[in-house]
């Protein structure tokens, strides 16, 4: 098994100095820098940007010395997608009793169409589902039974509030109170339209990072034969709910406490929303970005360690302060900069682990996760034989802290090895700051957890060196308040390397460790990913 120390790393008889084969924060810099700048005009799926990202960290790979491991013998796994962009003259109009209002695009409501089709013409009775969700493992089921085929299904994103870790996991958010899923199950129920009604609490997030989400393209994987998508899937500001739920003389708050009830029943609005959604449509050639180091061991060598981050963000969209250009330099440059910090020093070692690594950079995270589905569906090294995920997204540029976030781990039986490689490098592992907010199922580990792998994120702690008591919660807060999502995202030459260091140090280490662990590990008993685990074990 690997031993890592401040100052060498100890591999098998040879003593190797860990300047050289450990990870650099100068040299991630270098990379944040490039994918974080205006040249890349934001890195938008389908753009300019794309190919100027993906081409950077293709080179970058092979000049590490990483094998190309994508569509015939190149670095680059097609991902054919759809894009769909709502046009101006699209509109969303309430009409009841007491007459019509409409609903502006980009002030009261922003989304677009999941029918990939480019006229999307509507007008249904609007049903308040409550939150949207059917769990019969908590022993929920906002629909009560009822057929809501052909209707506009009405929500709140987020799920019941609860402290009984059994029960929607307490305060951390499940996937049932994602909006991925809220849309996902409304199609499944055969809706017509589904819409989010925005709150900042129950989102996690401001109405800006909505609207800066969702005004530009957005895309999907390609849908099926016989496969409907909705026409469209939207969400509401606060106050464009308000005036929906008007007919039913209640609240935006107290039809949320009604959506927290067992007993709550779909409640009928009252009235008709009618929508002309065009859009417009293109077919999408985006790709995945995936190298490979191959193993030692001659038996070992087929199976993997995968690390993963995604490389797109938003691209250029909707101006802020004369700035349209939405740069992601933490999010995502950052990971994609430690992820090849990583592979650069997993290809320099002269005696390789066990285990193969494969090094993967997906499309589509922003666009809910579809980079990192589609490999999951169309992998290098298939999930029962890949040893487990270890995802990097939006690290801070704050300096070290005392501690590391694993949020997952302690699910897998991976969490002895993570405790101990964690204690070894002067780590403490820091629980979820922000259960609340789901960041489990928003990040690309969880596509391939879908599947069975164990998987999860390693990001900082929030308990910096030199800092004073609370200084990680003033940054996470002020970052995800005014820059997640925002063209202020941007990368600066004061930035403290040294925490994206630390985390590439930890990652680099745990991965050889889990390349060299003597069998696969898995998820702890009862886990949701077990039985998607037994399955690609058994391959079937």
């Amino acid at each position: 098994m690997f031993r890592a120390s401040s100052a060498f790393l100890i591999f098998g008889c040879t003593l190797l100095a860990t300047q050289d084969l450990q990870p650099s924060g100068e040299k991630i810099r270098t990379h944040v820098k490039y994918l974080a700048s205006d040249e890349l005009e934001g890195r938008g799926v389908g753009t300019r940007g794309e190919k100027l990202a993906t081409q950077y960290i293709a080179a970058q790979l092979e000049t590490f010395g990483v094998k190309p491991a994508g569509d015939q013998g190149t670095y680059f796994q097609r991902v054919p997608l759809v894009g769909s962009k709502t046009l101006p003259s699209a509109t969303l109009t309430i009409t009841g009793k007491t007459g019509s209002s409409p609903l502006a695009l980009n002030k009261d409501f922003v989304g677009t169409a999941f029918s990939q089709q480019p006229e999307n013409d509507f007008d249904a009775e609007a049903v308040f589902v409550g939150h949207g969700i059917a769990a019969p493992e908590f022993g929920w089921d906002d629909y009560k039974g009822q057929s809501l085929a052909g209707k506009v299904l009405v929500y709140f994103t987020n799920e019941p509030p609860s402290t009984d870790l059994k029960f929607f996991g307490g305060r951390a958010l499940t996937y049932y109170g994602r909006w991925t899923y809220k849309f996902e199950e409304a199609a499944r129920r055969g809706a017509v339209a589904a819409l989010i009604v925005h709150t900042t609490p129950t989102a996690g997030y401001g109405w800006g990072v909505v609207t800066g989400s969702w005004s530009q393209e957005h895309a999907e994987l390609k849908l099926q034969p016989g496969e409907k998508g909705l026409k469209l899937a939207a969400w509401l500001s606060e106050d464009a709910g308000a005036r929906l739920f008007a007919s039913t003389g209640k609240t935006v708050e107290q039809l949320l406490a009604l959506a927290n009830s067992k007993s709550f029943r779909p409640m009928p609005l009252g009235v008709h929303i009618a929508g002309h959604i065009p859009v417009a449509l293109r077919d999408i050639d985006s790709r995945n970005v995936v190298g490979r180091v191959d193993g030692a061991d001659a038996a070992l060598a087929r199976q993997a360690i995968l690390y993963s981050a995604h490389w797109d963000h938003l691209g250029i969209a909707v101006p802020v302060n004369g700035d349209n250009i939405y740069n992601g330099a933490v999010d995502n440059a950052t990971g994609c900069a430690v992820v090849l910090e990583i592979a650069r020093t997993w290809a320099a070692l002269p005696k390789k682990p066990k285990r193969s690594a494969v090094f993967l950079f997906v499309t589509a995270e922003e666009m809910g996760l579809l980079g990192s589905e589609y490999y999951a569906e169309h992998p290098e090294v298939p999930p029962g034989q890949t040893a487990a995920d270890l995802n990097f997204d939006a690290l801070y540029p704050f300096g070290a802290t005392r501690d590391v976030s694993v949020t997952g781990a302690e699910r897998t039986t991976l969490w002895e090895l993570v405790e101990d490689d964690a204690k070894r490098a002067n780590l403490s592992i820091s629980p979820d700051p922000e259960p609340e907010q789901g960041h489990y199922y928003r990040s690309d580990h969880f596509s391939l957890a879908r599947v069975g792998i164990p998987a999860f994120t390693i990001a900082q702690g929030t308990d910096y060196l030199g800092k004073p008591a609370g200084f990680g919660k003033e940054v996470f807060e002020d970052y995800n308040t005014k820059h997640y999502h925002q063209p202020s995202d941007e990368y600066r030459d004061s930035w403290n390397m040294a925490g994206m260091e630390q985390m590439a140090r930890f990652g680099f280490t745990l991965g050889l460790d889990i390349a060299n662990q003597p069998s696969l590990p898995s998820w702890v008993k009862a886990d949701e990913f077990l039985s998607a685990r037994q399955k690609s074990e058994s391959g079937k």
